[in-house]
């Protein structure tokens, strides 16, 4: 039995398929949420990865996300709160507070020992704190934002970003850049603005080891080691960190199946 989860993301869509609810057989990610590219290219990109298979061969598919309400490809949408605890359970079991960090918000979920959600709360008043933030800081230092945690590494003397404000942030970093401070310094400044914010957060939850990061930022080491120092405990990371929701979609897809 083959099962899909579909996570359509602010900035990016994820898709996994599953085969019989343990082996993954194919992943994709496309940059882009609702519009093009977006969920219809990250489905043509999964499928041409699966060696053949096609919509018709999934047994169900389950959506999640910011944009899983207005996909209509689907046959349940979940949330994503649900589905980042699903995926991650899946990857490690014995994690119990998930860090996720989106392009548009930060989310602390708190779960049991079946992966299911207990607890969670959530940034999405303010960019500071998200992936939106860095994106925001990359352009300014004209870098990649995939390139801010091999910067950050490069710092001697991390600068203090000191803004609660993305605007006001992003005219602090403009100053201190053209005051002498080093690109790494600044890189490893914003790195430990983003991750003060969202251990702040972690913190009101009462963060239970193990704990793992999940999203995008997942990725980015500068993040996750300030994050690491801030909740003073070690973060795991996965290299599917990115997938969860689309993971965790699939699995519960394979669990609401017929069988």
């Amino acid at each position: 039995m083959y099962t899909l989860g579909i996570d359509i993301g602010s900035t990016t869509s994820k898709c996994v398929i599953l085969k019989d609810g343990k082996d993954i057989v194919a992943t994709s990610l496309i940059i882009g949420g609702m519009g093009t590219p977006g969920p219809t290219d990250a489905l043509t990109q999964v499928f041409e990865k699966s060696g053949g298979l096609t919509k018709d061969d999934m047994a169900m598919t389950v959506a999640t996300g910011y944009g899983r309400t207005r996909y209509e490809g689907a046959d349940l949408d979940m949330s994503e709160l649900s589905c980042h605890a699903m995926g991650a359970h899946h990857v490690f079991p014995t994690v119990r507070t998930i860090i996720d960090i989106g392009g548009q918000d930060a989310k602390l979920i708190s779960l049991d020992e079946r992966g299911r959600m207990k607890n969670f709360l959530m940034n999405d008043k303010c960019a500071a704190g998200t992936g939106r933030f860095l994106d925001v800081m990359a352009n300014i230092l004209q870098l990649d934002v995939n390139d801010l945690g091999a910067v950050a590494a490069q710092a001697d003397n991390p600068a203090s970003i000191s803004s609660t404000c993305t605007v006001f942030a992003e005219s602090e970093v403009i100053s201190q850049l053209a005051n002498g401070v080093t690109t790494p310094n600044l890189v490893a400044g914003i790195c430990a603005s983003v991750s003060s914010r969202v251990a702040a957060l972690a913190k009101r939850i009462g963060p239970t080891p193990d704990i793992c990061m999940s999203g995008g930022v997942a990725q980015n080491d500068g993040v996750r080691s300030a994050m690491e120092k801030a909740l003073d405990t070690k973060i795991l990371v996965s290299p599917m960190a990115q997938l969860f929701g689309a993971l965790g979609a699939a699995y519960y897809a394979f669990e609401k199946a017929p069988k």
